[in-house]
Parts: structure tokens; sequence; C-alpha cells
């Protein structure tokens, strides 16, 4: 029996979303994660949040521009394995890095900027995370809304987090930078109405009836 369309659509989502962490895994067993493993896995992990988190904001422009509703259904479930890849990052540098030495942790915060951004962009997707059901969205009522918009500040956050830990290459971190600035850029009012008119468009076209040939 084959599985409906959307399932499999579903399906292929989630083992794309988790194909990163098995990646991961795998070199972690065949030890294939350089010198520097706990390095290895901290600078992994941010990225592959960092990525997802990048990927959730795309999801509305990409409906706008195309119509197709699966892209907005994909924006809540990006946002939550982003926090899961940003949880990772954060126990590897809690308990595996610094063994939950709290009084070194506090010392990272106070001295090294690059902490503050990552603790910060933490906490706002934590309390996106814990926001992200139909519950708490009734809960919130209109502050919802406002909360959710914290995603931007996030996203930047991870950014400067990510631009403020390399030493050497910043190659990588400002190809992500341009990606988020594009991505909010789609947020300005002005093209914020060209891209409601486009999708307007779209669906006037597919609700006309289709000419039988």
């Amino acid at each position: 029996m084959r599985c409906p369309k959307a399932l499999t659509h579903r399906i292929v989502f989630h083992v794309a979303a988790l194909l990163p962490l098995l990646w991961l895994l795998w070199d972690l067993s065949q030890n294939q994660l350089t010198a520097n493993p706990i390095r290895e896995i901290q600078l992994r992990t941010g990225r592959y949040a960092l990525t997802l988190l990048a990927l959730s904001l795309a999801c509305t422009p990409a409906y706008r521009i195309s119509g197709l509703r699966q892209f907005l259904d994909a924006r809540r479930p990006l946002g939550l394995y982003a926090f899961a890849y940003a949880s990772l990052h954060f126990l590897n540098f809690m308990a595996v890095d610094y063994r939950f030495d709290f009084s070194l942790i506090r010392e990272d915060l106070l001295e090294k900027r690059y902490a503050v951004a990552g603790f910060a962009t933490y906490l706002i997707l934590l309390a996106l995370a814990v926001t992200s059901t139909r519950g708490w969205r009734e809960r919130l009522g209109k502050k919802w809304k406002r909360l959710h918009r914290l995603v931007y500040v996030a996203a930047i956050l991870g950014v400067v987090h990510f631009l403020w830990q390399v030493k050497a290459d910043a190659t990588i971190p400002v190809i992500y930078a341009i990606a988020v600035v594009l991505l909010l850029a789609f947020r300005l009012p002005h093209l914020q109405k060209a891209l409601r008119k486009n999708n307007s468009k779209i669906k006037r076209q597919r609700s006309k009836p289709q000419l039988k040939t």
C-alpha cells in the first residue's frame, strides 16, 4: 500500500532534518571529528541550527512567491529542529566542554562577546519553542505574534555569534549573514506588498476553471 503524498513529503522532510545529526553521530563513532572533536561538534551543531533557522525564515517568502501552502506548513517544524540543534550546541558547550563548571561559564559570559550573543540567541529560541503550540497561541492572543517576531532577532544574534567566534576565515559566517539579511529584507513593507499581490494573483489563477481540451 502506497503512502499518501503528504505523508511521504513529511517523512522526507523529517529524514532530511535529521540527516546532519546522523552524519555527526557516524563521524563520532568512526573517530572522524578532527583532532578536536568537542570543537567540531560545537561548530557543526551551531551551523545546523543556523541553517534550519534561516530556512524557517525563507518559508514565508517562498509561500508568497510560489503560493504553495507546504512552505508555511514547514515553518514551525524547521524552527523546532533549529532549536533542537541549538540545544545540542548549548549542551555540548555546558556539559562536554565546560563540564558544568558554572564559574568558568559565568566568566565566559562576562568576558567573551560571542558567548553572550550565543546565550541570548538560545534563550530566544527556547521561548519560541515553548510557546509554539496552539495552546500558547490562544493564551497569548495578539502578543503571540509579537513574541514570535523575535525569531528575526535570534537569526541576527546567531549570525553575530558565529562571526565573533571565528578567528581566521570568516567566509562561511559572512555567507550566513548575507542570507539572513536578504531573508529579512523580504519583510520590508514594499516587498511584502509586492509578494502579497503576487500570492493573490497565483490564488486567482488556480481558482479559475481549467478548460478541457
